[in-house]
């Protein structure tokens, strides 16, 4: 059950204070080893909240969430199924006093569409933005000065790293996250085709819940229409995903919802999603190429 004392212990949830269960192959200055707040779920517990919860509205989703489950968060990068769920967060206030705050991880490459969208979500809902950029960087200027130009050509998975998957995780640490609303879902394709409502990412030591689940795209458009829920003004020139300006271009006719994501390259995930070993794995790999010799952290 949940546990608002943040002092029970869990084996299902690994807390990124203990160094033996980060697996990145990367260490950042800004990270923090902060414990997390801790939840005790076992996989029974998970498998059956997961049947529960897979027939009910987003809007019941969300309302069991925000009892549930102590330190809250909103992952958002302000995409269409993110703004409905600020959307019913926000119809849900008058039930229930608690706030969802967002964290908005800011890679410093989104379209301005997307930075004029993030003023209007908080004009419009009154919500707290918690913005978290690379470490160390403020301004595109500052951060090819580190890392030079097109780090996303040049490393990928690099550019992930420090962009999304570190950022997100001193997100989760500073704010101490238990439980983060994503906006993931099925009808999206790729690695997101058989996600549950309620899952765990014991290598982070969150639970990640993802309400709109079991949405598909016109359903989740439908619901933008009647609400008049704010959205990227890009959706309207075909784009559908939106992430880094760098990695995002429309939809054809036909296309599944996210063919605009990282077009004609093998990926589908921007790296928060992915598990943290893969990097581990990527640096072992660059390293073993350059013949150079490099611990890499055990998984």
């Amino acid at each position: 059950m949940a546990d608002d004392s943040r002092t029970d212990t869990s084996s299902q949830l690994s807390s990124p204070g203990d160094h033996g269960s980060i697996d990145s192959g990367f260490v950042s200055p800004s990270s923090s080893t902060v414990s997390l707040p801790r939840i005790s779920l076992t996989q029974p517990h998970v498998k059956h909240l997961n049947k529960q919860l897979e027939s009910l509205h987003p809007m019941d989703i969300l309302r069991f969430c925000k009892i549930f489950f102590p330190n809250l968060y909103q992952s958002t990068a302000f995409g269409l199924t993110g703004l409905v769920t600020v959307d019913m967060l926000s119809k849900l206030d008058a039930e229930s006093p608690q706030a969802i705050d967002l964290i908005f991880l800011d890679t410093l490459y989104h379209f301005q569409e997307t930075y004029d969208l993030v003023e209007r979500v908080k004009a419009r809902y009154n919500v707290h933005v918690h913005v978290f950029k690379p470490a160390d960087v403020d301004n595109v200027g500052q951060f090819e000065e580190l890392y030079g130009e097109k780090l996303y050509d040049m490393s990928a998975e690099l550019y992930d790293w420090i962009a999304k998957v570190e950022p997100l995780q001193r997100a989760y640490s500073e704010l101490k996250v238990a439980a983060v609303l994503t906006g993931r879902r099925r009808s999206q394709g790729g690695q997101r085709g058989d996600i549950n409502v309620i899952e765990l990412d014991d290598e982070r030591g969150v639970i990640k819940i993802n309400p709109l689940a079991n949405w598909n795209f016109a359903q989740v458009k439908a619901y933008v229409t009647e609400h008049d829920v704010p959205y990227n003004a890009l959706l309207d020139q075909g784009y559908k995903s939106i992430g880094d300006w760098h990695s995002t271009v429309p939809v054809g006719e036909g296309e599944d919802e996210r063919a605009g994501r990282w077009k004609g390259q093998d990926k589908t995930e921007c790296g928060i999603h992915n598990k943290q070993s893969r990097y581990a794995q990527w640096l072992e790999q660059t390293a073993r190429e350059q013949g150079q010799d490099i611990a890499v952290p055990a998984a």
